[in-house]
């Protein structure tokens, strides 16, 4: 991916059930380097219940399941990211001395799996705390290594995600149980609801429509969208894990645009290849709408529902313009 090299530590922390978890005792020595770890991620919901005095500490390896992980916690969470910056490449992250002392203090983790953030399952091996929750997103979705990874565009793994985190904090913090469960409620029906709308929407209206896109982090969209993706898949992996396609791929996207086989085209504007940018080119000169989405939240600090509704919006107008 073609993210700047620019890096922004953050942390965020949750737990998993019992089949999931990794629990550690005692501390490393990497894990008691005394660099600060920089601060959280998303805003905390509002209207969120009262707390009881008990503050769960969470490290979030990626900052879009750290914004789920601090509303569904309201006051009962401190989360950290690490990362933040939208110009920081979650697939190559280098952690920190301070990124090992946050996750030494953690009590709950939340890293994404599936050869995403190999580094995130490093850190945790050499910071090992005694009763951390540890939750790994392609182990609750089933999801292997060599699998799609990108599993915060697939509607139907962020639910799953919504409720893992919920009974994770229930378990950490059973005092303050019916606070989760509110917040949790708050969040599906209230701050996802237009999220949900948009979903509903264009799988109710483009089911079946024909599309193409960059890379594969598009993928799991399309799928809980209803779009059939053309683009092979051979070209969306290389793209996405920075490898040269094929001169077959790259004939065969040629022509699905020069034919208008394909109805919208959608590119990872973070990761804009010399061969995306081609394709980008002749999709909008043949009268084919483009739309664009992102593979971590931008801008910084925007919330994971935010980021994600105004990309659905984009893909709707542009899905709406498809001649």
């Amino acid at each position: 991916m073609s993210f700047s090299s620019t890096r922004e530590a953050i942390f965020v922390n949750h737990s998993v059930p019992a089949v999931r978890r990794l629990v550690f005792g005692g501390l490393t020595a990497l894990a008691v380097l005394s660099v600060a770890a920089c601060s959280t991620s998303s805003p905390k919901s509002a209207g969120a219940p009262a707390s009881s005095g008990k503050t769960i500490q969470v490290v979030a390896a990626e900052n879009f399941w750290g914004s789920i992980a601090t509303q569904l916690g309201g006051d009962h969470v401190k989360v950290t990211s690490i990362i933040s910056n939208p110009d920081a490449d979650p697939h190559d992250y280098e952690p920190t001395a301070a990124d090992a002392r946050t996750v030494a203090g953690a009590q709950f983790t939340i890293v994404n799996g599936i050869g995403y953030d190999a580094w995130a399952d490093k850190l945790l091996a050499a910071n090992p705390t005694d009763g951390r929750t540890d939750l790994k997103i392609g182990d609750l979705v089933g999801i292997q290594p060599g699998g799609n990874p990108h599993r915060w565009y697939s509607p139907d793994d962020v639910r799953k995600v919504i409720g893992q985190i919920t009974a994770d904090y229930k378990s950490l913090d059973p005092a303050d149980a019916a606070a989760f469960d509110q917040l949790k409620t708050k969040y599906e029906t209230e701050t996802l609801a237009t999220y949900n709308q948009l979903i509903t929407d264009i799988k109710s209206k483009y089911a079946g429509t024909p599309i193409g896109a960059s890379e594969s982090i598009v993928s799991p969209l399309a799928e809980g969208l209803g779009l059939k993706m053309l683009t092979p898949d051979s070209f969306l992996s290389a793209i996405s894990e920075g490898t040269d396609p094929t001169a077959r791929d790259k004939s065969l996207i040629d022509q699905q645009i020069a034919g208008k086989q394909i109805k919208l085209y959608v590119y990872n504007s973070q990761n804009s290849t010399p061969d995306v940018q081609t394709q980008v080119k002749a999709a909008k000169a043949n009268g084919i709408p483009v739309a664009t989405v992102t593979e971590t939240p931008t801008p910084a600090g925007v919330s994971f529902q935010d980021w994600q509704v105004r990309q659905l919006q984009g893909i709707e107008q542009a899905l709406a313009s498809a001649k």
